[in-house]
């Protein structure tokens, strides 16, 4: 039986077709990642071309509202920007963001995380000890701390150009502990079992034990944070965007689309702030459920009970 028959007679398929809550998240997930990535190809206009951008456009409303334009069927922001492509473009680097730093939590954490179980002892405590310092600095502070260095040595300008990565990396750093702990404590588990001392008495060398054979039994529960991560780093992005501290608002994100339209909402620009909402709240929401609906199916007692 091949791996593409073990798939569609796996629990984890039937799971998913009887799901309804499951199959319209995934879609609707599937549906916003697309636009995402193909956001150059059928944005209206460019937001980062300057070229492009009539101040004199600002603050015009959605098309069927008073006022409004046909080109721009969500309106324009305070800058003179088609709304719909600037959310395009917002949601695909929040994206981006949130995978970024989900990818170095978990490189982070699994690393800190399998050395601290399979080694134990005094490195266990000291790296433990190392997540427990981490989780006691909240993201926030470590976020005001490094924009406001990095932008006093390098300067606003090559802040905004490297707003990205500099995300990416405060973000990725804030949360690692969560992966190390949960990896520990798979691995804790993993390695009391024979086919790990099997591995040792025929001389395998650690740390093909800790990868080869620890390691992937111990990632079913990493399917499961990492999903849930990726929203959370999105609204991690999108608040330190609000905050000023994020993306600038010259590079539309979420959280910028939404900071950049706050000033405005209770003057009747209501749309430049609510329309990036409710897409930030759909793509959290999506996440979070097929979040919920992956720990479920995971979880063995639930998956002996059904």
């Amino acid at each position: 039986m091949t791996k593409f028959q073990q798939f569609k007679e796996s629990y984890f398929l039937y799971s998913f077709k009887r799901d309804k809550v499951a199959m319209t998240s995934f879609i609707i997930l599937v549906i916003l990642l697309t636009l995402a990535v193909i956001a150059p190809w059928i944005a209206p206009m460019d937001p980062y071309d300057a070229y492009n951008i009539d101040i004199m456009n600002s603050e015009i409303p959605p098309a069927w509202s008073d006022g409004g334009e046909s080109r721009f069927p969500l309106g324009t922001d305070n800058m003179g920007r088609d709304m719909f492509s600037t959310m395009l473009y917002g949601l695909r680097t929040s994206i981006i963001i949130g995978v970024g730093a989900v990818t170095l939590q978990a490189v982070l954490g699994i690393l800190v995380g399998l050395t601290a179980g399979f080694i134990g002892g005094k490195t266990d405590a000291v790296l433990m000890r190392m997540a427990d310092i981490q989780f006691s600095f909240p993201y926030l502070m470590v976020a005001i701390l490094v924009s406001a260095i990095f932008q006093m040595v390098f300067g606003i300008g090559r802040y905004e150009e490297l707003a990205v990565p500099l995300l990416v990396i405060i973000i990725g750093f804030a949360e690692w502990p969560m992966y190390a702990r949960t990896i520990r404590a798979s691995v804790i588990g993993e390695v009391k079992k024979e086919y790990v001392e099997a591995a040792r008495i025929i001389g395998l060398p650690r740390w093909t034990i800790m990868v080869r054979h620890v390691l992937p039994n111990s990632l079913t529960s990493v399917m499961v944070i990492s999903t849930i991560q990726v929203a959370n780093a999105v609204m991690s992005e999108a608040a330190l965007s609000f905050l000023g501290l994020g993306m600038p608002v010259t590079r539309p994100s979420l959280g910028s689309l939404i900071r950049s339209g706050f000033d405005y909402i209770f003057s009747g620009s209501w749309w430049i702030t609510i329309f990036p909402g409710i897409w930030l709240i759909l793509f959290v929401l999506v996440i979070n459920l097929l979040g919920d609906w992956v720990r479920d199916v995971l979880n063995p007692k639930i998956y002996k009970e059904s």
